[in-house]
């Protein structure tokens, strides 16, 4: 069969090599793609958000399957749209993408199906939200409604930094029309573990637990980035956890989109928070994390394309999904300066490191072929992700394996996954 997988970063590298390994797949395409995807697909120029272009090329070209990886087109109804020329996609509809295209529709949601999470207010005012904020406990969360490349989220420790959240978010609109709304949270303590699963409307099978690092800096300082690195599984995730979440989040999230109209088939991201009250949502995505994907995608054994379908198909019931007993470890390899300015167009070297070396991936983010060279193309350039017997092992090889590469102006946390050590 015929695959084509819209997106360009770390996350879609990810599903490209998975799809790859499927016996049931002759052909990839990925749109646009980038200079790692290109080695196991056909990069096609076309934008994730050209849905006329993206439609009239899988008719043109016979394609069997989309994997629609990024959240804008998602949002957007890029599903609708092709579904509607009678193609087969995976991802969910626009109504049900809501669940990550509007954090006031998640908060409402969750209120209204009791599903824990924190206490908010939604505000599309920014006097009122300033007004709201003179009377609340500092220190406070500040949400941009819409999508914000992941680093719409403000921690406020006082009154005057929550002050300026407001401007900056609706106001000065930081994060563009996503601020027209904001969502006013309570701070939560605990520990943070994402969950990826597959749903295929009614049925849902959760992956491989995982951990992000948000921040740009070592010790979780500095600005909010898309992410510096994973580990899988979280030694968190106890199998107390994972009993409260299953019985109280993750059917009850699914149970919930149908009660409301809006069926979700894809991959929803359960972003928690684990409290000493016990778990609590801390956002929903509606398709794989980025780098997450990349720590999690390794070690699930089954054919992703039979999982694929059996969610779009609703048979995910019949689907065992299961995982290798080992542990993966994700290091983000940035442009220096990133998220907020950087340079680009440096050449990569030491990348055919990673051809033969079993259990060692290196997954491209920002990166393009110029004059048959691969350069740098973006603040997030490589995700460097290696398994191990163990998450302490794991995290060895991972960070070994981030020597073997070299760009000018590169960038890593030296801290990933040292969580590990206090588990």
């Amino acid at each position: 069969m015929k695959v084509l997988i819209v997106g360009s970063g770390g996350r879609e590298h990810a599903i490209a090599s998975s799809v790859a390994k499927s016996s049931k797949v002759d052909k990839i395409y990925c749109a646009p793609g980038n200079a790692g995807i290109g080695q196991i697909a056909e990069c096609v120029p076309i934008g994730a958000m050209e849905f006329d272009k993206l439609t009239a090329f899988a008719k043109e070209n016979s394609i069997d399957l989309t994997i629609v990886g990024m959240d804008d087109p998602l949002v957007g109804g890029l599903v609708d749209v092709m579904e509607a020329e009678g193609l087969r996609v995976f991802g969910p509809r626009k109504n049900a993408a809501i669940l990550e295209g509007s954090k006031a529709f998640s908060k409402e949601l969750m209120k209204k199906y009791n599903i824990p999470t924190a206490a908010y207010e939604t505000f599309d005012d920014p006097k009122k939200a300033a007004e709201y904020l003179k009377t609340a406990k500092m220190p406070i969360v500040l949400k941009a409604d819409g999508l914000a490349l992941g680093k719409g989220v403000l921690i406020c420790n006082n009154l005057d930094e929550a002050l300026d959240g407001v401007k900056s978010i609706m106001e000065d609109k930081k994060f563009g029309d996503a601020g027209s709304r904001m969502v006013i949270e309570e701070f939560m303590t605990g520990r943070e573990v994402s969950v990826l699963s597959f749903v295929d409307g009614k049925t849902i099978k959760i992956m491989s637990s995982a951990q992000d690092h948000k921040r740009a800096k070592d010790g979780d300082k500095g600005p909010n980035t898309g992410g510096m690195g994973t580990f899988s599984p979280s030694p968190f995730y106890t199998d107390e956890v994972d009993a409260f979440c299953k019985k109280y989040i993750y059917q009850a999230t699914v149970d919930a989109m149908v009660a409301e109209g809006r069926p979700f088939k894809g991959v929803i991201f359960f972003g928690l928070m684990l409290t000493e009250k016990g778990p609590r949502v801390l956002e929903y995505n509606a398709r794989f994390g980025d780098p997450e994907a990349q720590v999690v995608l390794p070690r699930m054994k089954n054919d992703i394309i039979e999982v694929v379908e059996a969610c779009i198909d609703g048979t995910l019931d019949k689907i065992d999904l299961q995982f290798e007993d080992n542990a993966a470890v994700c290091v983000v390899l940035a442009s220096d300066g990133y998220p907020i300015s950087y340079e680009k167009g440096y050449p990569i070297g030491g990348l055919e490191a990673f051809e033969n070396n079993n259990g060692c991936y290196c997954f491209h983010a920002g990166t393009k072929l110029d004059n048959g060279r691969i350069v740098t193309n973006g603040g997030r350039v490589l995700g460097v992700t290696a398994t191990g017997a163990t998450l302490k092992e794991a995290r060895a090889n991972a960070y070994k394996a981030t020597e073997w590469v070299s760009f000018d102006n590169k960038y890593m946390r030296s801290d990933i996954g040292k969580a590990i050590d206090e588990a």
